[in-house]
């Protein structure tokens, strides 16, 4: 049954509010500089539940715990590891989540299983004082049906969640745009990327010396068994629109699309090349050399294409490297890793 959304801000008087609303079993969007997220009281298994049904996600993709503070991350890990301790010293407040041995103390809920568990310690400060107010850990989803577009905006959460969770607050845009890294420490000396996000693997190996990337980061692997991480296995951030990558330099991107168009075909191309392709209608989503802009504008560009109604699209591939990897991850999944190399 549908229930009244209520519209948070992020005054002291509503964060206390949203507090209460986790604290009590419910579920609240909340900003985050990563993308808003869906979030419940991560102790809780029957909070924790209504989660996977607002959402309609899969019951084998784990949710990542949000904290407020590091020193909590003791009560939830069985084993802060010299590993993951140096990544939390390096990146933490900010977008990467950690993966580490867990503490029964979580809900099973939250990892699907898992003997490890995801913690994040967000840098938006209006997502640390909310966890604060709730006085719980907080697992946290990002805010979109599954399979969706992710939001980063209040806008885009009440698009997908109006009548399904009991409150949005308000956080204004996210800043960051992308889901945020995660890195698999739970044990061993070298940490093994999972998700790309703006935390890239160039960095996380200057702190550690090393950093294995996941063979499912570049390639389909639908066929995984155990789902370590969110964004792993299912489908993800899809529009409505097919969606092909085109990796090629702009002259032969641009001649395939034209001979394509201009009926039933859009481009998602980078900024002011749009404009270059004879007509072709066409959304940007950063500039070419710009992937922290491109990670902003990824999600928004997507969640446009259906507002104007697309249905072919043919995508710039973005580079597989530094920031760009999580841009690259996110569009061929968006793209059911269709991609045609020119």
């Amino acid at each position: 049954m549908n229930k009244e959304t209520l519209m948070l801000s992020c005054s002291e008087t509503d964060i206390a509010r949203a507090g209460e609303i986790l604290r009590n079993g419910g579920l609240a969007a909340i900003p985050t500089e990563t993308v808003y997220g869906l979030a419940a009281n991560a102790l809780d298994g029957s909070a924790v539940r209504k989660i996977f049904e607002a959402k309609g996600r899969p019951q084998d993709n784990p949710l990542i715990v949000h904290i407020s503070d590091v020193e909590q991350v003791y009560g939830l890990t069985k084993n802060f590891t010299p590993v993951a301790k140096k990544l939390a010293d390096a990146f933490w407040p900010g977008p990467l989540t950690i993966i580490m041995p867990k503490k029964d103390i979580i809900a099973s809920e939250v990892t699907c299983g898992l003997s490890t568990v995801g913690i994040r310690l967000p840098e938006n400060e209006w997502a640390r004082k909310i966890i604060a107010a709730a006085g719980v850990p907080l697992a946290a989803p990002s805010a979109n049906s599954s399979g969706r577009p992710s939001p980063t905006t209040a806008k885009h959460v009440f698009d997908d969640m109006n009548g399904k969770i009991d409150a949005i607050v308000d956080g204004g845009e996210c800043t960051v745009g992308v889901e945020s890294t995660v890195v698999y420490a739970a044990d061993g000396d070298e940490p093994v990327l999972l998700r790309p996000g703006g935390i890239s693997p160039e960095m996380i190996a200057q702190v550690c010396g090393a950093c294995r990337i996941d063979d499912n980061i570049l390639s389909d692997m639908e066929a995984v068994g155990e789902v370590m991480s969110p964004g792993m296995k299912h489908k993800h951030y899809s529009p409505d629109a097919r969606i092909t990558l085109i990796d090629s330099d702009f002259p032969a991107y641009k001649k395939y699309v034209e001979e394509r168009g201009p009926q039933d075909v859009f481009a998602l191309c980078y900024d002011g090349e749009g404009e270059r392709l004879g007509g072709i209608p066409y959304i940007e989503f950063g500039a070419e050399n710009d992937p922290q802009a491109q990670c902003r504008r990824v999600f928004s560009a997507l969640r446009e294409l259906d507002e104007k109604g697309a249905k072919t699209v043919y995508a710039r591939c973005p580079k597989k490297d530094g920031t760009s990897l999580a841009v690259y991850n996110r569009l061929i999944r968006a793209a059911a890793f269709r991609k045609i190399e020119l």
